[in-house]
């Protein structure tokens, strides 16, 4: 028996998950705007795009608190100036355990979704667990 919103036969990729995370960020954001906006979408972290929509890098929670560890001033640092640089992501077509995999590996709690240079969302721990066990969002309601 299928169930609204599930593949008949389960999630097997990436692109079959409707992620949760849809924040992104760009480059030139200061990092007081970014944490906000991290802490009222209850995120972990986001993509950054430069001024053509590319993705750049990444922003996490982790990093701002590296940044005020510190002693910085979110207020006076860019995106580009907090941000990972080597950037991971995945494509629609990610085996979704070859995504948990990357995850694992790279200790990660967002996984950005790439098709054709642009980011459209990002995969979370929480969306590919819900994929695992063949959940589709709103489950949880």
């Amino acid at each position: 028996m299928s169930r609204v919103g599930i593949p008949a036969d389960g999630f097997k990729t990436v692109g079959q998950i409707v992620g949760t995370n849809t924040i992104q960020f760009h480059t030139v954001q200061d990092g007081m705007t970014i944490t906000i906006e991290l802490l009222s979408a209850h995120v972990s972290g986001g993509p950054v795009l430069d001024a053509e929509g590319r993705y750049v890098g990444f922003i996490s929670e982790f990093d701002i608190l590296k940044a005020l560890e510190a002693g910085k001033d979110l207020n006076s640092l860019t995106a580009t100036e907090l941000m990972a640089k080597d950037p991971i992501a995945v494509r629609k077509s990610t085996p979704i355990p070859d995504a948990i995999k990357l995850m694992a590996d790279n200790h990660l709690l967002n996984l950005p979704v790439e098709e054709n240079g642009e980011v459209t969302y990002s995969v979370t721990r929480h969306d590919l667990l819900r994929a695992s066990v063949g959940l589709a969002v709103g489950i949880e309601e």
